[in-house]
C-alpha cells in the first residue's frame, strides 16, 4: 500500500497520465510541482515507464498503481488508421477498468481533487476532476466528416469532468493551432494554462555541430527510427547524443567519444543535453514541442508516420516558422542539415509558468469556498 502523506496538506490530489508515450508524463512534472508548492498532498498513478520516470522525478510522492492503455502502433503509415480501429474495443474498456479504479480507490483515499492527463475515465461525481488535453480537436485521415464524429466523442467523454485545462496559450500566438482552438468548444469551463514544459534556461553552452536526437513514442515507430539514425550518424562528422525515451530498458547501445547513448535521462540532465545541441531533432509530439520552445532551441521534426496529430503539428509549426520538418522515409542527416541553412527560424517567447499559475491558484481557492 502506497504511504499516506500527513494530513498537515491543505488538499489531496491525485495525478495520473496516460502511457501514450512519456510526453503525457513529463508535462503533468510543472502541475505536479506547482500543487507540491501550494502543500497540496499528491498522489501519482500509471505504470510501466511513465511510473519508471516520474518515480525519477519525485521519489518522495506515493504511486498507486493504475493499467494504462497499452496502445500498439502499426509499422506502417497506411497500416496506422486500421490498427487504432482494431484497438478502439481495447480503449473502451480500458477507460471502463479506470472509471472503475476511481471509484475504488476513492474509499481508502478521499481525493479532493483528480488531474488526468488524456484518461477519459477519471472522472467522479463526488469530487472536482480535471482533464488535461491539448486535443480539442483529433485529426483524422479520413477528412472533416470524421473529425466531427471524433469531437462529437471526445467531448462527451471530456464534459463528464469539472473542467479542461488546455496547454497552450490562449491567443494567436500558440503551439498547437487548430488542435487547442477548435471553433467549438467543450461545455464544461476551459481554461488555457500555457506551454508546459520542465525545462528551463541555464548557463550551458552550445556546440557546434553537436545533434541531439530525442526518441520517444510507442513501438515499432521509435525503434525504426533509431536504426535509421544510427545508421546515419556512421557518415556524421560532427558529434551527437541519442536519449531513447526508454527509462526501463536496461540494453545499452554503446557510447563512443563522439556519439553518447542514453536510455533515459532526468529532466536536469536532458536539459543540459538540449542545450549543448546546436539543433535538436525528435518527434513532433506535442510535450517535446513545448520543451523545445521553452529553451528556445532550434529543430528538426519528424512526425511519427500515419499519427495524424503529429503530422498536422509538424507541418503547421513549419509554417509558423518553428521548425522545419521531414517524413521518416526520407530523413537523413546530410538533408536536415541542408534544409536548416536556408529555414528562417522564429523565436517564440513563451511564458511556462504564470499561466499555470494562476489557474491552479483560482482552483484552489475556489475549491476553498465551496
Amino acid at each position: 500500500m502506497a504511504e499516506i502523506p500527513s494530513n498537515n496538506a491543505n488538499l489531496r490530489v491525485l495525478i495520473a497520465p496516460l502511457d501514450w508515450g512519456l510526453g503525457h508524463a513529463t508535462r503533468c512534472i510543472p502541475i505536479i510541482n506547482e500543487f507540491l508548492k501550494m502543500d497540496c498532498a499528491v498522489w501519482l498513478a500509471g505504470e510501466g515507464a511513465q511510473e519508471k520516470l516520474l518515480r525519477a522525478e519525485f521519489p518522495q510522492l506515493p504511486f498507486l498503481p493504475l493499467r494504462g492503455y497499452r496502445i500498439k502502433y502499426s509499422k506502417t503509415s497506411i497500416g496506422m488508421l486500421w490498427s487504432m480501429i482494431r484497438q478502439a474495443g481495447k480503449i473502451t474498456k480500458a477507460i471502463k477498468y479506470e472509471h472503475q479504479w476511481l471509484q475504488e480507490i476513492m474509499h481508502q483515499y478521499h481525493f479532493d481533487v483528480v488531474i488526468s492527463d488524456n484518461r477519459y475515465g477519471l472522472y467522479h461525481s463526488s469530487v472536482s476532476c480535471i482533464f488535461i488535453t491539448h486535443q480539442l480537436c483529433i485529426k483524422s485521415p479520413l477528412g472533416g466528416w470524421s473529425e466531427k464524429i471524433l469531437r462529437r466523442k471526445n467531448y462527451a467523454y471530456i464534459n463528464r469532468f469539472t473542467a479542461c485545462w488546455v496547454p497552450d496559450m490562449k491567443d494567436e500566438i500558440n503551439l498547437a493551432g487548430e488542435l487547442s482552438h477548435p471553433q467549438r468548444m467543450p461545455l464544461i469551463p476551459t481554461n488555457y494554462i500555457g506551454a508546459l514544459s520542465r525545462f528551463s534556461k541555464n548557463e550551458i553552452q552550445e556546440i557546434n555541430n553537436h545533434l541531439l536526437f530525442i526518441l520517444s513514442g510507442p513501438e515499432p515507430q521509435r525503434s525504426l527510427l533509431e536504426n535509421k539514425i544510427v545508421d546515419e550518424l556512421r557518415h556524421y562528422t560532427g558529434s551527437a547524443t541519442i536519449v531513447r525515451g526508454l527509462p526501463d530498458e536496461q540494453k545499452k547501445i554503446p557510447s563512443t567519444q563522439i556519439i553518447q547513448c542514453y536510455n533515459h535521462l532526468s529532466a536536469d540532465e536532458l536539459n543540459n543535453e538540449m542545450q549543448k545541441a546546436e539543433y535538436v531533432i525528435a518527434r513532433s509530439g506535442y510535450s517535446t514541442v513545448m520543451d523545445i520552445a521553452a529553451l528556445g532551441k532550434k529543430s528538426i521534426l519528424i512526425p511519427t508516420p500515419g499519427q495524424t496529430e503529429q503530422e498536422y503539428l509538424a507541418k503547421s509549426l513549419s509554417e509558423k516558422n518553428f521548425a522545419p520538418f521531414m517524413l521518416q522515409k526520407n530523413f537523413t542527416i546530410a538533408k536536415a542539415m541542408e534544409m536548416t541553412k536556408s529555414y528562417a527560424y522564429k523565436h517564440f517567447n513563451i511564458e511556462t509558468v504564470t499561466d499555470l499559475h494562476y489557474v491552479i491558484a483560482n482552483f484552489i481557492d475556489s475549491l476553498k469556498k465551496e
